[in-house]
């Protein structure tokens, strides 16, 4: 075999190897967050039946509780996936609420919303002033290079005093 047949048939294979591996990294990436059911789903959860317990027995710990109402357990699952350089993207979103009666430990509902139950939420871009000066990336430079006010000079003084004594109100 030629040596030009040799190279030509090396630049196919690192041809064909670099093909493969491109390919490989436009794959989708699925990424699996919160609760997962193993064994009991949360669908079994019978109204009325269940307490606490046997809850807590079959899905274990809640995702997240009420903020306001200890009375409500949430489960929450989701499903992500990213792809290459691009931001991900949420396919599935589950969020299970169960309520319990207040003062029994009865299931009294079992709710379960989906990504096409939730809402957008418009923050508000506006930020709240803060007191003093804010300083330019210049002057926070030079203020950290020379040190002015850093340290006392003697064992009197306060840092940033600069030897003035005369009460500042």
């Amino acid at each position: 075999m030629s040596t030009f047949r040799k190279t030509a048939a090396t630049l196919l294979k690192i041809t064909f190897a670099s093909g493969a591996l491109a390919a490989a990294a436009c794959v989708p990436l699925n990424s699996y967050q919160g609760f997962q059911a193993i064994d009991q789903t949360p669908s079994d959860v019978k109204v009325g039946q269940d307490t606490r317990a046997t809850v807590l027995a079959r899905l274990g710990t809640p995702t997240a509780t009420a903020t306001f109402d200890k009375d409500t357990w949430f489960y929450i699952s989701q499903v992500s996936s990213k792809t290459a350089f691009y931001h991900p993207h949420v396919s599935k979103r589950d969020v299970v609420a169960i309520a319990f009666t207040k003062g029994a430990d009865q299931v009294s509902a079992v709710n379960t919303y989906t990504l096409k139950d939730g809402r957008v939420i418009a923050y508000n871009g506006r930020e709240t002033p803060t007191r003093g000066r804010s300083l330019s990336a210049l002057e926070q430079l030079l203020g950290s290079i020379s040190g002015a006010g850093a340290l006392p000079i003697d064992e009197n003084q306060t840092p940033n005093s600069h030897g003035d004594t005369s009460p500042h109100y």
